[in-house]
């Protein structure tokens, strides 16, 4: 069982609970760099799946870049059919990603009992399509598209899993192994398998086709003992389909299951046709909202007063942390801010906040709303006017705080020359670490 005494948050009576916010529970499965426990919302009650990755073992394979894009991929596919990402954290050693928790299991194991009826299959294969036409709108290519990347919630409607991440398997599939880096060959499209430049996109419709071709037969479309044998079926496209097969899913296969990507059916084509419309209901995807206080959705929950808001570890994470830069997907209002950590509690930040200001010549706007937030103004009038400037302490952990410092109004130089010559040397006795400053701890 992981170690996570790190993590906890004041006193737990032998409960697993992370940074004072979720218990962990049972190890739902492993990989070579991630474990994946359940656990449970303190606050809502709410189950999630937590991936825990070692930071030190990404590293050093040289895998961050790919953490990277699965943080940036989820920022951007919010979709009722895509296991959904609520928030990452992280601590010096890990990070945590806490993902919607998918109750139904894999697809996988239902293909594994025989092939599913056509009404079933269709179904299944409308939401997959829904949800990958959505990700390509958004830029964003699966590429390793499987049953076994297919999972069920409790309603029994498909949500598709480890967009950006299927180099870091963390789960155990129903064979009771684990799959290597590149995914399943029997699913992949040959121009990638000929490992030349190709369109995701495309490659990702071949994957389609071939899941759809399982779920109604309940075996692949090209197997063979042999992988070079399989390989060269695949080439060729050389499949055939079982007598059960309606002549219009024969058709939409044949059109999916061209060997060059150019003639290959797109998903535009493949939602007007009538098999496909047959029943059909377009889900209503959403994208995140994008706020100011984006990256701390923790916020948005209801708070302790007896502590301040955690800080969702996105920026935390490129800011602090050597080697793992994050920040160019920030596009919100935080890129002008300034951070800094601190060992000192909240109440002592804000009382040391309170008295900097005051010796700086700005008066205290203090908002009832948030008591870990201080609103600070000059009494001269700059460039634009009044700097105005807001400072708020999040928890990282029981031991750490992060400080955000934020231009409300003025002018950008004067803000970053307050920063620099006035807010640094007035709390250099409660500051562990400035943003961007090198840390050889």
């Amino acid at each position: 069982m992981e170690d996570f005494t790190d993590y906890r948050h004041g006193s737990s009576g032998g409960r697993n609970i992370i940074f004072g916010k979720y218990e962990m529970g049972r190890l739902l499965g492993q990989g070579t760099f991630a474990k994946v426990y359940y656990a449970k919302d303190l606050v809502t009650s709410e189950s999630v799946a937590i991936k825990v990755i070692k930071k030190d073992q990404v590293r050093k394979e040289g895998l961050m870049e790919q953490i990277t894009r699965e943080i940036s991929i989820m920022r951007l596919v919010r979709h009722p059919n895509v296991v959904e990402l609520k928030e990452v954290m992280a601590t010096k050693r890990k990070i945590f990603f806490v993902m919607e928790y998918v109750t139904g299991g894999e697809l996988f194991a239902k293909v594994l009992k025989g092939k599913l009826k056509e009404d079933v299959a269709r179904k299944y294969f409308q939401q997959l399509i829904s949800a990958v036409d959505f990700c390509h709108s958004r830029g964003v290519s699966h590429r390793d598209l499987k049953p076994e990347n297919l999972l069920l919630d409790e309603n029994g409607d498909l949500k598709v899993t480890d967009f950006g991440l299927s180099a870091l398997p963390e789960q155990l599939t129903n064979d009771g192994l684990l799959h290597t880096q590149c995914g399943t060959p029997a699913y992949v499209a040959p121009e990638v398998l000929r490992r030349k430049g190709y369109d995701g996109a495309k490659a990702d419709i071949w994957s389609c086709g071939v899941i759809l071709y399982v779920l109604l037969a309940g075996f692949l479309p090209f197997q063979d003992e042999n992988i070079m044998r399989m390989y060269k079926k695949i080439f060729k496209a050389e499949y055939e389909c079982p007598p059960w097969f309606s002549a219009d899913t024969r058709r939409l296969i044949s059109k999916i299951l061209i060997v060059d990507p150019s003639r290959r059916i797109t998903i535009p084509a493949i939602m007007r046709l009538p098999w496909f419309l047959k029943g059909f209901q377009r889900p209503l995807a959403f994208s995140i909202k994008e706020t100011e206080d984006q990256g701390t959705e923790t916020e948005q929950l209801p708070k302790l007063k007896s502590s301040p808001p955690f800080y969702n570890a996105f920026e935390f994470i490129s800011s602090m942390s050597s080697g793992f830069d994050l920040s160019n997907m920030f596009e919100s209002k935080r890129k002008s801010g300034s951070l800094f950590t601190s060992r000192y509690s909240a109440s002592a930040i804000l009382n040391k906040l309170d008295s900097a200001a005051k010796k700086l010549n700005f008066k205290i706007l203090n908002s009832k709303q948030n008591e870990y937030k201080i609103k600070m103004q000059g009494i001269s009038e700059g460039r634009k006017g009044k700097l105005s400037v807001t400072a708020e302490v999040f928890e990282v952990a029981p031991e750490v705080s992060v400080v955000e410092f934020s231009k409300s109004a003025g002018d950008t130089l004067e803000y970053k020359k307050f920063c620099e010559e006035d807010v640094r040397p007035a709390l250099h006795d409660i500051v562990w670490k400035w943003q961007g400053e090198d840390n050889n701890t």
